[in-house]
């Protein structure tokens, strides 16, 4: 049994074409996971289904399948009453819980009816209900749809609302002279007529052109003599005068309730806008991400084209005035001709040029400074078109690039950081190295002065067998000091990128055999031997490199067994690789030491180290050439006892024309 069903919890998720809603389905999904509850998507498809556009309908063909792959079973109701078919449905299926998105349409009166979500909450109060808030761009797309955006401009929808009032007062205003109701109450109702005008209209030009009108219509027909603009009685030139007064006071009432409900949404919009840009800039993880981020919510809440001009690559805050445009940008209109120019004055100076500012008045854009303590991390453009930047939320504009301006400080700070810990690192690395050479170094400076001092004193009297075996001992040592400043050298150029690769195409097996001949003079004290294969592998390499690799694992695996032990050097091809293994039946190494065992200076005994061990950078060295050749190495067990050493390198095929 799974845990949906163990569960008593069922969630019922609302369906619908609106352009948020896979937010609300993915917030159910996520609510479904969370409680181990079933999930239930349900559409209440209307009777005017039909008149749907074909965007919508794409939507909702969607967001069905997106609640079917998030583990939902669709159901399909049919009827008018959406709050009602899904409170009911809620009830006969025993959801707990009801998941819908906040409805675009917002009670504007307190006798309008209530919203979606209001009615399920009444009609379903035993049911906890979840309301997923829009995004953003959401919000803002629902308020164009309610035609928040104040204009002067007249539509027919708004015409056609101002004729249809007007007639019905007319029409009221005659049917109450039918049953003898005096002229007050016809005024009245035409005033009435005029607020619902203004409520119900999105100009206020609508409102004035009501009340001039219902004036003229009262004059028209309720005043001797009817059917004329003339008057019989001079006293109804002050009842006509009250009349416009009340009706224009109605009507600049009603729109200015509209235009305060504007302001307000406008400025949830706004807020809204604010916070998504905070959360989002603190998941932001690079520079890009911030200035990516910050151009798409300006241009969610500016509704114009977006230009940064971040610090050209390379360049520090402060430095020259060199910047770049970002590839992030948002452009469809014509740019400035020396928008580059004005971009880089703002830079240098740290002001905002451009439109309405006292630099550069003529372009079209203006361009804002991304600034904080000093630093400047780039240039923001917006493209005005010649409306003024109060017109379209200056305030809020320069918040969001105050926001990315911290964002772009932390980024810089955390950066800072970094390098410092790296600095710090590699301050440690340089005292661990000079103390582990002035400690390894003595032992064999103090060898080969030594026996070079006894030589000067004694060489008369020593016997010939005695100064072959101070000879050596002074070969060896010195033989031990230049592996060990190689190695050194090596793995400088090679971490400060200084170190060239001679790449060539080799026979793997003929550098092999050339790295035997300058093993450790130790090396015939065991069984070495060579297993290739019967193809000739060829790999594309530096051979001196790969031979100091081989070098190294060979003299490591003599150095730590015993004496007589078998050390096998093979080699093969793997897929587009060749693999080289260096085997040993050694005692092996503890599986504590295995992580470590490719480290800088590790050594897996002492963390200084002692007598001729070395000081850790053999394998450290190896890991660092195969991986400048495209390759890997690892170390695995050599059942049953000792270890193998495999590097990899890719392998290249040879066509040899007859």
């Amino acid at each position: 049994m799974d845990k949906a069903s163990e569960s008593n919890e069922r969630i019922l998720v609302c369906l619908s074409s609106s352009p948020s809603n896979p937010k609300v389905i993915s917030a159910a999904a996520k609510m479904a996971e969370a409680f181990h509850a079933a999930l239930t998507a349900i559409y209440v498809k209307p009777a005017g289904y039909d008149s749907l556009t074909e965007a919508d309908r794409t939507r909702l063909r969607n967001n069905m399948a997106l609640a079917e792959q998030s583990g939902a079973s669709i159901i399909t109701i049919i009827g008018d009453d959406v709050p009602a078919l899904i409170s009911e449905y809620a009830h006969i299926s025993g959801a707990t819980k009801i998941v819908v998105g906040r409805s675009g349409a917002q009670r504007q009166h307190f006798w309008s009816k209530a919203t979606l979500t209001e009615q399920i909450i009444l009609n379903a109060p035993d049911v906890d209900v979840y309301i997923i808030p829009d995004s953003s761009a959401d919000i803002k797309q629902q308020s164009e749809k309610l035609n928040l955006k104040y204009t002067l401009e007249p539509t027919w929808r708004d015409s056609l609302v101002t004729v249809l009032f007007l007639a019905a007062s007319t029409c009221v205003g005659l049917l109450f002279t039918l049953f003898g109701f005096s002229e007050a109450n016809i005024i009245t109702v035409f005033i009435l007529g005029v607020l619902i005008i203004s409520v119900f209209t999105v100009s206020p030009l609508y409102g004035i052109v009501g009340s001039l009108a219902s004036v003229l219509l009262f004059n028209w027909f309720f005043i001797e003599p009817r059917f004329s603009f003339h008057t019989y009685e001079t006293e109804y030139v002050v009842t006509f005068m009250i009349m416009l007064t009340s009706s224009l006071i109605t009507g600049t009432l009603a729109n200015k309730l509209k235009e305060s409900a504007r302001q307000s949404s406008l400025e949830a919009f706004r807020e809204k806008v604010l916070f998504d840009t905070n959360q989002l800039l603190q998941k932001a993880d690079s520079a890009d991400d911030v200035l990516r981020i910050t151009a798409q919510q300006l241009k969610t809440l500016l509704d114009r084209d977006v230009v940064i001009f971040p610090l050209a690559s390379g360049r520090e805050p402060g430095s020259e005035n060199k910047i770049e445009v970002a590839p992030n940008s948002f452009r469809t209109y014509e740019k400035d001709s020396n928008e580059i120019e004005i971009a880089e004055w703002a830079f240098a100076n740290q002001t905002a040029a451009g439109a309405h500012t006292e630099h550069y008045k003529e372009a079209k854009s203006v361009y804002h400074p991304i600034c904080l303590n000093g630093y400047c991390y780039g240039v923001i453009a917006v493209y005005l078109n010649g409306e003024s930047p109060e017109s379209f939320g200056y305030s809020v504009f320069s918040s969001i690039i105050g926001e990315c301006a911290m964002a772009l400080e932390g980024l810089r700070n955390a950066e800072e950081k970094r390098q410092a810990a790296i600095a710090m690192r590699n301050e440690q690395l340089r005292a661990n190295l000079l103390r582990s050479i002035s400690h390894d170094i003595r032992t064999p400076l103090t060898s080969i002065s030594g026996n070079a001092s006894n030589l000067l004193v004694h060489y008369e009297q020593l016997d010939p067998e005695t100064l072959r075996q101070t000879f050596s001992d002074i070969y060896d040592d010195a033989e031990w000091l230049i592996d060990l400043v190689e190695n050194l050298l090596s793995i400088s150029r090679i971490e400060n990128g200084q170190m060239d690769l001679h790449m060539s195409l080799e026979v793997v097996s003929d550098v092999i055999e050339e790295a035997l001949r300058h093993v450790d003079k130790n090396a015939s004290l065991h069984h070495i031997s060579v297993e290739t294969s019967s193809d000739v592998l060829m790999a594309r390499m530096d051979a001196r490199l790969i031979m100091q690799v081989l070098i190294n694992l060979i003299n490591n695996a003599v150095k730590n067994t015993q004496v007589g032990s078998e050390i096998r050097i093979k080699s093969g091809k793997d897929d587009r690789f060749v693999r080289v293994c260096v085997v040993d039946n050694g005692p092996g190494i503890p599986n504590a030491m295995k992580p470590h065992i490719f480290e800088m200076f590790y050594t897996g005994q002492n963390d200084v180290s002692d007598g001729r061990r070395g000081i850790g950078l053999g394998l450290a060295l190896c890991k660092s050439i195969v991986e400048s050749h495209g390759g890997s190495i690892t170390l695995t067990d050599n059942v049953p006892s000792g270890c193998c050493f495999t590097f990899s390198l890719p392998t290249e095929e040879v066509t040899i024309n007859e």
